[in-house]
């Protein structure tokens, strides 16, 4: 049942077509790929002596070697934690350490943060930078056969931040992940024998889940050579290979509807989005502008990718008197999944009422990593809580209505406000503070922080700028500080950040 197989039988079935192309130069075919994943997977084993199990980590900007090494460690029956590589040292140093990883996988433009936060861990961990000599060494070592896992093992330990800031490992296994591979081709899109998938997202995330359905079916990955996303770059990637799929956040598709730079869309496919909301009106002119090539999904990390789906006839179907409606939600209930609204008694909800989002289904984690107690407030009775509130309509379409526990979505990414306001609390001058999101066109929301000073303090908000950038990453530091003598509580002491969203509506820029 190891997933790894995934790639075993693409390599039998399609050896010579292209695996793998960076920008629009081939990098490897399949059983190129096959060959190199086996070597790494024995050099994990020699070279670095790994064992089974053990957790390897990838802070990876995109590039081909992110795929060499992620199915290297699947090959050897080892767990791949690939990690967000716009973290802070402090926040890799933290999931590095927690998840108690025996290796970490870098590209150089990476190694320096790598080290550093490396060297703040109280355990050790073998750095391999991708590109050098010793990497080098690992494609050339002997094959092995891959090594046998169960479908409840571990394949991917996934952090996400939780509702306190404190990252947990969501427990993805060799099931979870497979079931979500084959449910892309039931409920997302097919993948056609020419197909291609641009990696224009983070592959640690969203875009690299992507990659397993296109392995799957023996399709090629396009690696920018940017490493990223780049509009002009991903338009000429377009023109140069055929049948193109891409994820992105709705901030992605916003400015690749924008550029001016690009016109030829003949030969992409599907952009499937994600990871926050998109506003109507600009799924509108995406719309006009592609034509009829958009899907949005909703998930969690906790459920990834596979909570529901809004198919791409629905993105067209402006006869239907529900249009508009139907674009502002996150659609129905996948097919490997079950999907309920219930009340704060865990009462099933009629459409039409407001209340949580519960999933259940072989998609969903096995847990979170070594926190018992939190995975059974989590997981009960095989239902995974959200934590997102939404609404059914009488056809089964879910609205989000709110993200419970404040989250906050910027640019696609998830920015938990108790993170940023704890390290705020660290300025001595610092009282109170509370972290809230304002709407943003492009980004969806942008971070704004609401501060309480201690009595005869002042601050310099250039200073709670240094302090944020010295210890989170740069896109979750606020946008702007609003000074207050207080902030507003209920009856219980509790901050109420409901009047502080408020005060942004009227601009309000010093509370009294």
């Amino acid at each position: 049942m190891n997933l790894g197989i995934l790639l075993t039988r693409a390599a039998r079935s399609f050896p010579n077509r292209t695996a793998i192309a960076l920008g629009e130069t081939t990098y490897c075919n399949y059983i190129e790929l096959v060959n190199r994943a086996s070597s790494i997977a024995r050099s994990l084993q020699t070279e670095l002596g790994l064992k089974i199990n053990d957790r390897i980590g990838l802070f990876m900007t995109n590039c081909p070697e992110f795929l060499e090494v992620f199915h290297g460690i699947l090959h050897a029956g080892m767990t791949t934690l690939p990690i967000n590589n716009k973290l802070h040292e402090k926040e890799l140093a933290y999931i590095l350490n927690d998840a108690r990883a025996s290796a970490l996988f870098v590209t150089k433009d990476l190694a320096d943060k790598a080290s550093i936060a490396i060297a703040q861990i109280d355990h050790s961990i073998q750095l391999i930078v991708v590109g050098d000599k010793e990497y080098t060494k690992f494609l050339k070592n002997d094959s092995i056969p891959i090594v046998h896992r169960t479908a409840d093992d571990l394949a991917w330990l996934f952090y996400t931040s939780g509702t306190t800031g404190q990252p947990k490992g969501a427990m993805l296994t060799h099931r979870n992940l497979w079931d979500g591979t084959l449910n892309y081709f039931v409920d997302v899109d097919r993948v056609p024998i020419n197909g291609s998938a641009i990696h224009a997202a983070p592959m640690s995330h969203g875009s690299g889940f992507y990659g397993l359905p296109h392995l799957a079916a023996g399709a090629k990955q396009v690696i920018p050579e940017s490493g990223g996303f780049n509009p002009e770059e991903i338009y000429k990637l377009i023109e140069s290979h055929s049948e193109v799929a891409m994820f992105a956040a709705p901030t992605m598709v916003k400015r690749f509807v924008e550029h001016n730079g690009g016109s030829h869309t003949n030969n992409l496919r599907t952009i499937t989005y994600g990871g926050g909301p998109m506003y109507v009106e600009d799924c509108k002119r995406a719309l006009d502008r592609l034509g009829p090539k958009l899907i949005q999904i909703y998930g969690q990390g906790e459920s990834p990718m596979t909570i529901t789906v809004l198919p791409r006839e629905d993105h067209i179907a402006e006869n239907n008197p529900r249009f508009e409606e139907r674009l502002a939600s996150v659609g129905y209930a996948q097919s490997v999944v079950e999907v309920c609204v219930v009340d704060s008694n865990n009462n099933t909800l009629p459409s039409g009422e407001i209340g949580e989002v519960l999933v259940r289904g072989d998609v969903v984690m096995k847990g979170y990593w070594e926190k018992p107690d939190i995975s059974a407030e989590t997981l009960i009775d095989g239902w995974l809580h959200t934590g997102d509130m939404g609404v059914f309509d009488e056809d089964g379409y879910l609205t989000l209505k709110d993200r419970s526990k404040d989250l906050i979505i910027s640019g696609g990414s998830n920015i938990y406000p108790r993170e940023i306001e704890e390290v705020l609390l660290r300025h001595s001058a610092v009282s109170e503070c509370a972290v809230v999101g304002r709407p943003h066109q492009e980004w969806g929301e942008e971070v704004i922080a609401f501060i309480a000073l201690s009595e005869g303090q002042e601050v310099d908000k250039k200073e709670l700028d240094q302090l944020c950038l010295d210890n989170i990453a740069r896109f979750k530091r606020p946008k702007d500080y609003r000074i207050a003598r207080a902030l507003p509580k209920n009856n219980y002491g509790k901050i109420v950040k409901r009047e502080l969203r408020n005060w942004l509506e009227n601009e309000t820029e010093v509370l009294e």
